[in-house]
């Protein structure tokens, strides 16, 4: 029972961090935009449902059931067509697309009142556009940034060294799906441990190169394919040469990629020491700068890998434990934390602030994408903007004009329809086939 109620807990701190973190998002797009003048009619945060709402002067402030994200409602977002006419309704226009944006443009015009002339966004300058729509996602790495230097500052980031001292040998060769299972009389002797290697020698040198770490020593071995290996050690103090042979095997290409590669094998491991360095602002930047290197690839890689949950929800392959998670499995993370019976309290409220703080950064550089309907697209057509009536008043022509943002939204609801497509993939992946806190 207890362990069900810390469970519990730690889903309903993620939820709650979360829906925190969605409002802060909405407040870094909503504060600047009052700022610069326009009007804002609502702010909500979550979709579906209204719990409760509250009118204060001419913005309608509440909380809906579902805490999948939010929103806030700048009027003004579409401008009129290139002959003034906010609604586009005329008796030509009977394309699916043309109608499509005639209707939103009439939706549009619903919010505006007289007087609203000058409050609506689209008459932002290019750059209050640019500031409006960055400050939500900014908002969000924001927060990872100061939850990020709060934990290094004072826990600290654990990472791991290795060595090049022997701490384990293979006795055999077995398939790297099977790695660690007992040797068998069948599988074939290990060419360290047929060489006579020992646990504790330390790698000196490989066919002649000199080791100065164990990344160079890895990379030399399985770069060596099915080859002579002249492997210089220390042992007791002792400088020994041992000569044996690199075999073929199908490794893993990294820790962080278990797609196989066939390559030279020894059969060592290195000794594993894990560190903890603590730092300051400076620190935390220079890892949220590897971060968003990882996120960068991550999100490229990303319908891929949702690709790859959804054959695992029908069972074709296993859920890669290193793939994209929703909210749901993130909640479920959470929960598994905080009851957690072999993690000390400082552990789990450092592991739960790293989920948090992960997941912060990822949504505010996700919506950096300059895909509509995400604010990098709004800024990307701000921007487009700015080029282009620079362009005008260089080239001494005539000014073009605020960018209709309206005709791509055929382009932004395919956009919202495949990443509904791709939330609701992870949240079944996360129901079905559920990543676990690693033991």
């Amino acid at each position: 029972m207890t362990t069900f109620l810390l469970y519990a807990l730690g889903v309903v701190l993620f939820v709650v961090g979360l829906a925190v973190s969605v409002g802060l998002h909405e407040l870094g797009h909503m504060i600047p935009a009052k700022r610069f003048g326009v009007k804002v009619t609502q702010y909500f945060v979550g979709f579906g449902r209204t719990l409760w709402s509250t009118k204060r002067g001419e913005t309608e402030y509440g909380v809906k059931a579902l805490p999948l994200g939010g929103y806030v409602k700048l009027v003004g977002m579409l401008p009129p067509d290139k002959n003034g006419d906010p609604t586009l309704l005329r008796e030509t226009n009977t394309g699916l697309f043309t109608q499509l944006i005639s209707d939103a443009r009439s939706a549009e015009l619903q919010h505006i009142e007289p007087g609203d002339e000058n409050r609506l966004f689209y008459r932002l300058p290019w750059w209050k556009k640019v500031i409006v729509m960055a400050g939500g996602p900014s908002v969000n790495i924001a927060i990872a940034f100061f939850i990020f230097w709060g934990v290094f500052a004072t826990y600290g980031k654990e990472y791991v060294e290795y060595e090049p001292v022997v701490d384990n040998i293979s006795a055999c060769i077995v398939p790297a799906a099977d790695t660690g299972r007992v040797c068998t009389p069948d599988d074939p002797v290990a060419p360290a441990y047929a060489a006579g290697i020992r646990n504790g020698d330390l790698i000196k040198s490989f066919n002649g190169t000199a080791i100065t770490s164990w990344d160079q020593l890895s990379q030399l071995i399985r770069g060596n394919g099915q080859g002579e290996a002249v492997v210089g050690i220390v042992r007791d103090g002792e400088q020994l040469t041992i000569t044996t042979e690199t075999v073929v095997a199908r490794r893993p290409v990294s820790v962080d990629d278990d797609s196989l590669v066939r390559v030279g094998f020894l059969g060592v491991a290195p000794t594993r020491h894990v560190l903890t360095e603590t730092g300051g602002p400076l620190f935390t930047l220079r890892e949220m700068g590897g971060m968003t290197k990882d996120t960068a690839v991550a999100l490229a890689h990303m319908p891929a890998k949702v690709w790859d949950a959804a054959q695992a929800i029908v069972g074709i392959e296993e859920r890669d434990p290193n793939g994209p998670i929703s909210i749901v499995g993130g909640g479920r993370i959470a929960g598994e934390t905080v009851a957690h019976d072999e993690f000390t309290v400082q552990e789990k409220i450092v592991f739960f602030l790293l989920l948090l703080a992960g997941f912060n950064f990822f949504v505010g550089m996700f919506n950096f994408i300059p895909v509509l309907p995400l604010d990098g697209g709004h800024i990307a057509g701000a921007l487009y903007e700015a080029g282009r009536r620079g362009v005008a008043k260089v080239r001494r022509r005539p000014d073009p004009g605020f960018v209709d943002v309206a005709k791509l939204l055929p382009v932004a609801y395919a956009g919202a329809a495949v990443l509904l497509t791709m939330s609701l993939v992870l949240i079944v992946a996360d129901l079905v086939v559920p990543l676990h806190l690693p033991s």
